[in-house]
């Protein structure tokens, strides 16, 4: 089924990316799954469509049902394409992550401000054939959205804390000791493996993207307190619970708000190709994004 083509309503203006541990809604109401196509290729699974609370909501598991994809096998492109294609204005996106701080401890909330890529080799844009565009990304995550996102989780008696610069590093292994005490020399409080190219795609798609960061270990840098799986594990299935509350809460709350950020116009004079020379196939490809540019 294609995703311009899915008999999906596209009031569907918020979507839920869940990440490590997150792997489905059950809160959602009138659910029905989606299998999309995109120029991008396919996303990580199908998109569940349903309501929270009577708003509609999309989910989609970013590393697929049962854990099978790596961070860097996942296909962000596809993941963010399929989303504003059904609709989606705003994304929530929860990911595991990392504490490099003494202050934001396992199984706190955090929503970050900042984001530093050390990726490598990850497809991070849509543009390209003869179409180019360089969008502003100096705050890499909605603010308006964050703030929302924070004051629910408070609400709920959730430890949550507003503002942080998170490292995306490639993985799929953890930090060296090296490497972790590096990232706390450069004042980053933050360690996960998916926030980049999630971020900058949902940018580029003209997106309001804010990401609740479930801390889950202090990395490797705090002696006894080093990362592995099973402690992971632990303090997941701690956060999963408290996660599907604030989706729950914030839902409404996102759905209900009036975009007055620039994450909708991020385009807006991010177009650098001259129009007359926007190959026709480029333009058709990219229509989803710039279409509305391309027509003034």
């Amino acid at each position: 089924m294609s995703a311009r083509s899915a008999a999906a309503p596209r009031a569907c203006k918020v979507a839920v990316i869940g990440g490590s541990g997150l792997y489905d809604m059950p809160g959602l109401a009138r659910r029905r799954e989606l299998r999309l196509r995109t120029p991008f290729g396919a996303p990580s699974g199908p998109v569940v469509l349903g309501e929270l609370s009577g708003v509609p909501c999309a989910f989609l598991a970013r590393h697929g049902r049962g854990h099978a994809l790596l961070p860097g096998e996942i296909n962000n492109r596809a993941n963010i394409w399929a989303l504003k294609s059904l609709g989606a204005e705003q994304v929530l996106s929860l990911s595991a992550v990392g504490s490099l701080k003494e202050s934001l401890a396992p199984r706190d909330f955090v929503f970050p401000d900042q984001l530093v890529d050390e990726t490598k080799g990850r497809a991070a844009t849509f543009f390209g054939g003869g179409l180019v565009a360089h969008v502003a990304f100096d705050r890499p995550f909605c603010a308006e959205a964050a703030g929302l996102l924070q004051a629910q989780a408070r609400s709920l008696g959730l430890r949550a804390h507003l503002g942080a610069t998170l490292v995306c590093i490639e993985g799929p292994a953890f930090s060296t000791k090296a490497e972790s005490e590096y990232h706390r020399r450069q004042g980053y409080d933050l360690v996960g493996m998916t926030a980049c190219p999630e971020a900058k795609l949902a940018r580029e798609a003209e997106l309001c993207y804010a990401q609740a960061a479930l801390v889950t270990d202090y990395d490797c840098w705090k002696e006894g307190e080093e990362v592995s799986s099973g402690k992971v594990a632990e303090h997941l299935a701690a956060n999963v619970a408290n996660a599907q509350r604030l989706v729950a809460a914030a839902v409404p709350e996102l759905a209900a708000r009036n975009r007055r950020c620039r994450c909708a116009s991020a385009l807006a004079g991010a177009l650098f190709t001259d129009p007359s020379r926007i190959p026709a196939a480029a333009a058709r490809r990219l229509g989803l994004l710039v279409g509305r540019y391309l027509k003034k």
